[in-house]
């Protein structure tokens, strides 16, 4: 059922939560509290903005981003799952999976006071979904919004049999020139170098610096993973749990060129993923669940 913002006026929360018909006729929901603002889409499941107070944005949102109900939105927090990049033996399946290009249902959306606000929306296996994968599951994803963005995607499993999943929380972050920025936190990490044709290989103990198009798997670590932009004065800090593997990704000017909703915004931005994907993805018993968190916050 394709909605619009009339139909949840009932949930609305007045001056913290409203809803918005947005870009493409697709349904936003506007958090707004004293310590921060979040922009979350019901497409995909989507969180496209976070600005803590008195900061500049967190996340990075393409400026040609495609808002349609068939499209991902590009940057902000896409959901992946229930696989990573392509789809194994399955080179017609949609890459990393279809939960971002799906619509999620409203479960709840409350504040207990004025500086942060609770949101969880829910999808549920269907048709389509068991078209593309045949499985039933429920997904959960919980956004915080406050002082920090915490999300917590929760996979259910109500097959009957056991199933095998890959996830992410695919985030972009603004950064003020990605030529500037340097990363820590995966020191000595085993990677696989998607630029290098998957090989696997172990970085280094320095902190790393972004020199060209980078795409790396980074296997078997919890981590916690900081960028250092000294353009934009600020620490963005990734903390997890859940996450067996992390993804650090930047197109760079070639690649960037391809990706037509992306273009020429690519030195703005670095996505730190939180993941589990190939060694590291999930398997779950019927009526088991999994729940992936990460937390962000300005440092």
């Amino acid at each position: 059922m394709n909605h619009i913002a009339a139909d949840f006026r009932r949930w609305e929360i007045p001056g913290i939560a409203a809803f918005t018909d947005g870009p493409g006729g697709l349904v936003r929901i506007d958090l707004t509290t004293s310590s921060s603002q979040a922009q979350v889409y019901l497409h995909g499941a989507h969180v496209a903005s976070f600005q803590p107070a008195d900061a500049q944005p967190v996340l990075f949102l393409s400026k040609l981003s495609q808002f349609a109900e068939d499209k991902p939105i590009r940057g902000g927090v896409p959901v992946i799952f229930p696989w990573f990049g392509p789809r194994a033996g399955h080179p017609d399946s949609p890459s990393h999976g279809f939960a971002r290009t799906l619509p999620w249902e409203l479960e709840s959306l409350t504040s207990a006071d004025d500086a942060s606000v609770d949101l969880v929306l829910v999808l549920e296996s269907n048709d389509a979904t068991r078209a593309e994968w045949p499985h039933d599951f429920t997904l959960r994803h919980s956004i915080s919004a406050g002082p920090e963005l915490t999300m917590v995607l929760e996979v259910t499993n109500r097959s009957d049999g056991p199933f095998t999943f890959e996830e992410a929380l695919h985030t972009y972050f603004t950064i003020s020139d990605i030529h500037d920025v340097i990363v820590t936190g995966f020191e000595g990490a085993e990677y696989l170098d998607k630029v290098d044709a998957a090989r696997r290989k172990t970085q280094d103990r320095a902190p790393i610096r972004i020199t060209g198009e980078t795409d790396r798997l980074y296997l078997n670590t919890r981590t916690t993973c900081v960028v250092e932009d000294p353009g934009m004065s600020r620490r963005i800090i990734v903390e997890k749990s859940g996450s067996d593997s992390t993804v650090l990704w930047n197109p760079w000017s070639a690649k960037a060129a391809r990706l037509t909703d992306l273009g020429d915004d690519w030195p703005g931005m670095i996505c730190i993923e939180t993941v589990n994907a190939a060694e590291n993805s999930v398997t779950l018993e019927p009526g088991a669940k999994h729940a992936m968190r990460a937390t962000v916050r300005l440092g």
